[in-house]
Order: structure tokens, then C-alpha cells, then sequence
């Protein structure tokens, strides 16, 4: 099944409106959809380099809008909705023991995990369900998901097709780098002035 919503979402990439489906991607991603906007985003600015800024802005505030609607289901549905979700990705003894936790650093968690291939929906569920502020959780959003989606693009724009291969197979690491110097740079400047 994930297969097929792989190259279903590759297709995609190269219809006319590719834009409006890198939007639609994006949002449902951040809420339900198992497919990162990542796999659209990477072929659409190889398609189109000129572009990129505006496809990674595209892919930026959708997956933000498509965030509230993730902090919507954690806040409003969960037992219904969110519940069933955390469970297709087998993640309930994590959502458990991070939704303990996740007011204490809720600002730094949405973005630190936002730049990671961690299903992002799952951040924004918990968001709802701890009942994060929703403007830190929106900022945290836009930080994090920005980061994100523009590394990738700016990747691409500078190495072309040859960062491909890079980016697909350790997108993880990357990111997680991204997130390490981001958060130790925060720390300096808290720590040393």
C-alpha cells in the first residue's frame, strides 16, 4: 500500500498542477497521510530549479495549515481520530511517555522534531492533546517545518540531481544534524551571553 501512494505521489510531481497537489500533500501529511511531502518536493525542484523557493514556501505553509488541523484532531478527536492514527504508526508506548513530557519543552520539541522524518502528524497531534499554546506550536511550526523543506530545496537548487541519491538516503541524518545545530547554537547563545 505504501508503495503505491509513493508512486502515486511521484506521478503527481510532474501533473500541471503540481503545486496545488504539493499543497494538498503537505497538509494532509501533517495530519494523516503516511507520505512525506519530501518525495514531491524533492521531484519538483529538480524539475524546476528557478522554482524552488516557491515550491519549499508551498510545502512551508501547507504542512503549517495542515498542522492545525493534526493540533485539531489531538485537541477535539483523539479517542476517535488521533488514537487510531498513533496506533497505525505502533507508537503508543512513545506517544505515551512523550505526551508526559511535551508541555515542558513544547516550542523546542515541534521544532526539533519537525525537521525529523518522525511522522510529523504525530507532533501535531500531541500538540492538541497537551493542549500546547497555539501560537508557540504555530511558530514552532513555521521554525521547524521552514528549516525543513528549505534545507531540501536549497540542497537541490545547489547540487542538482547528484544530491538526490544524498538527500533520499539520509534525509534522517541531515535533518537531525539540522536539529543538533540549531538547538546547540540556541544553547550558546544562553549560556555564553
Amino acid at each position: 500500500m505504501l508503495r503505491r501512494l509513493y508512486d502515486w505521489t511521484m506521478r503527481l510531481s510532474v501533473h500541471p498542477h503540481a503545486l496545488g497537489w504539493m499543497a494538498a500533500v503537505s497538509f494532509v501529511e501533517s495530519s494523516f497521510f503516511p507520505i512525506p511531502p519530501d518525495v514531491l518536493l524533492i521531484a519538483m525542484v529538480l524539475a524546476a530549479p528557478a522554482q524552488a523557493w516557491r515550491i519549499a514556501a508551498v510545502c512551508t505553509l501547507a504542512s503549517v495549515a495542515g498542522g492545525w488541523l493534526g493540533y485539531a484532531i489531538g485537541y477535539l478527536a483523539f479517542e476517535t481520530v488521533g488514537a487510531p492514527i498513533v496506533a497505525f504508526y505502533r507508537m503508543e508506548t512513545e506517544f505515551a511517555a512523550f505526551r508526559d513530557t511535551f508541555n515542558e519543552y513544547g516550542a523546542w520539541i515541534v521544532i526539533v522534531k519537525g525537521l525529523t522524518p518522525i511522522p510529523y502528524k504525530l507532533i501535531t497531534i500531541t500538540a492538541g492533546v497537551t493542549g500546547l499554546d497555539f501560537v508557540t506550536f504555530t511558530l514552532s511550526s513555521i521554525v521547524s517545518r521552514a528549516l525543513r523543506f528549505f534545507l531540501v530545496a536549497a540542497l537541490l537548487w545547489k547540487f542538482g540531481p547528484a544530491i538526490r541519491v544524498f538527500i533520499e538516503g539520509r534525509l534522517m541524518l541531515l535533518t537531525t544534524l539540522l536539529a543538533v545545530l540549531l538547538v546547540g547554537g540556541f544553547l550558546a547563545v544562553k549560556y555564553l551571553f
